[in-house]
């Protein structure tokens, strides 16, 4: 038997022990009951108003392809960081066209992604995609962009797999124009990794410039197990993404 599922590590957790993961990682049933019988003990519950936020969706077409759509870097992923950015800009008072460069550049963000490794120069490729397309991509998100935000987010996104101290010169001086929609999308993006299947990758906001509030963690862990368990239900990603009331 070849498939997958036969395999005794097929599970994203089981694969994760492997010395070269693959390039195709996807949650499934084993992993996600690994992940949340380790929920962490968090102490701060999320405030009401959270429930205002709202994630944007990316489309399955936006992706370089059909793999990663599903994958741990596909649409939910950057459903999440969108909605993430958009809790962390009512946290630090953005104004609206701030907050939806920050929710539009967190539906963006991985979309260009080749593989669910590393992928040195990913978040250039979705910047450069954004920047091409901004229009259908925000005509399709339903939102309206200012003109003078595309800029922002467009770096927000090529500089989110950057580490600080890897920018170039370039780099940090396009950085210092505009430092706070790129410190927030790192910290959205940081939040997310409670899908990942070892808590030495979960989130570690030592490595951020902006104070994550606590109630975040237990907010962020709960939307994704919430939306990967109603995906593996086989809900579509629009559901999956969309709170109950």
């Amino acid at each position: 038997m070849s498939s997958q599922a036969s395999q005794p590590n097929a599970s994203l957790q089981g694969r994760a022990a492997s010395a070269a993961p693959p390039a195709q990682q996807s949650m499934d049933r084993a992993a996600l009951d690994w992940i949340t019988s380790r929920r962490p003990a968090f102490t701060t519950p999320p405030p009401q108003r959270v429930r205002e936020a709202t994630a944007l969706i990316p489309s399955a077409a936006w992706f370089c392809d059909a793999a990663r759509v599903d994958s741990i870097h596909g649409v939910r992923h950057n459903a999440r960081v969108s909605l993430l950015g958009a809790v962390l800009a009512q946290e630090y008072d953005l104004d609206h066209d701030a907050a939806t460069a920050l929710s539009v550049a967190g539906a963006i963000h991985d979309c260009r992604r080749h593989d669910d490794r590393e992928d040195p120069g990913h978040g250039q490729r979705a910047a450069d995609w954004l920047q091409q397309n901004a229009d259908q991509i925000t005509a399709a998100l339903s939102v309206g962009l200012a003109a003078e935000w595309l800029q922002p987010a467009v770096l927000a996104i090529a500089l989110h797999d950057i580490p600080y101290q890897a920018f170039t010169p370039t780099q940090q001086r396009a950085y210092t124009r505009w430092p706070h929609l790129v410190d927030l999308l790192k910290a959205a993006d940081c939040l997310d990794r409670y899908r990942l299947p070892r808590t030495s990758w979960w989130p570690d906001t030592s490595r951020l410039r902006v104070t994550v509030p606590g109630w975040l963690h237990p907010f962020a862990f709960d939307l994704m197990v919430s939306s990967e368990q109603a995906r593996l239900d086989r809900a579509d990603n629009q559901t999956a993404l969309t709170p109950t009331r």
